[in-house]
């Protein structure tokens, strides 16, 4: 059976958001080289970088810096660009440009403006560290860089203590310590695997805990930018719904302005039992536990 052709790539007028080697030159694409090679230009982070990378693959395309101190004077330029038929490729230093850098803003703008957006896949440590770190991937949030400071820090790991999906973070690594030291303070000793190196010769993966990986980066201080896989919350312990707990739990209902019938159809929803045994129980003397007065 004959595949269908595809579109010649890279086109006139299209923004491509290129996924690029977060370690393993070996994981660029065929299909992100081709799209790198016939670009009018390509955005990237830092130009003495992404420089190394197109000289490594054989490349000679004009490159043009595209970071957050410079993206609110850049996007302009590049949409104009667009509109004129250039074909961008935008790259960051690693893994697939808009996760924790500025690519987004431009893609929003690309479409707001009528542009076609497409990315080409790639490599990405959230999704690397996740697959090989053992724990739950079924589903999982990405908080990406918590707060640098201390305080900011904790007060966000204090909203996220009740997440029971996996969670993935990014850290650098003179931030490292102080965050595995406030994730044991706040969150406790859970599940954690700290990855290094993706895809490189000398990748390493830090567990299982946090307490492990703290003892362990404060005998090898961190070295480059780090992807941690964090337990989530262990789910919440269901209430004991015996009759004590349930009249309770209707008398402040009723206090709370409720009428006896609504109290009712209130806490049958969330503790599973039926309304009307619990119109019942509300009816109900509680049972008497006293012993009987002993005989003469």
């Amino acid at each position: 059976m004959q595949e269908p052709v595809q579109e010649q790539e890279p086109a006139a007028g299209v923004l491509y958001l290129v996924g690029t080697p977060i370690g393993n030159l070996d994981d660029l694409s065929p299909r992100a080289r081709r799209v790198l090679a016939g670009a009018s230009r390509v955005a990237c982070e830092d130009t003495r970088r992404s420089g190394l990378l197109l000289h490594h693959l054989g490349l000679r395309v004009p490159l043009l810096s595209f970071h957050q101190h410079n993206q609110t004077a850049r996007i302009p330029q590049l949409l104009a660009a667009l509109e004129a038929g250039e074909a961008i490729a935008l790259i960051s230093d690693a893994g697939l440009p808009g996760v924790s850098d500025p690519g987004q803003e431009l893609a929003a703008a690309a479409r707001a403006a009528g542009r076609q957006v497409i990315c080409i896949p790639g490599p990405s440590a959230v999704t690397t560290a996740l697959v090989s770190s053992g724990l739950p991937s079924g589903r999982f949030c990405f908080e990406g860089f918590l707060p640098p400071k201390g305080g900011p820090r904790r007060q966000r790991l204090e909203a996220l203590a009740g997440e029971e999906r996996t969670m993935v973070l990014f850290e650098a690594p003179h931030r490292l310590l102080a965050l595995l030291e406030d994730l044991l303070a706040v969150l406790g000793d859970r599940p954690l695997q700290v990855a290094r190196e993706l895809t490189k010769r000398h990748e390493e993966q830090v567990g299982p805990s946090v307490a492990a990986a703290l003892e362990h980066f404060q005998r090898t201080p961190p070295q480059g930018e780090c992807t941690l896989v964090l337990g989530g919350a262990p789910p919440a312990a269901a209430p004991v719904w015996d009759d004590t707990a349930l009249r309770r739990a209707l008398a402040e209902l009723v206090q709370g302005g409720l009428s006896n019938r609504e109290a009712a159809r209130s806490l049958a929803l969330s503790s599973g039992h039926s309304r009307r045994a619990l119109y019942a129980l509300l009816h109900q003397e509680p049972a008497d536990c006293t012993p009987p007065p002993s005989t003469p």
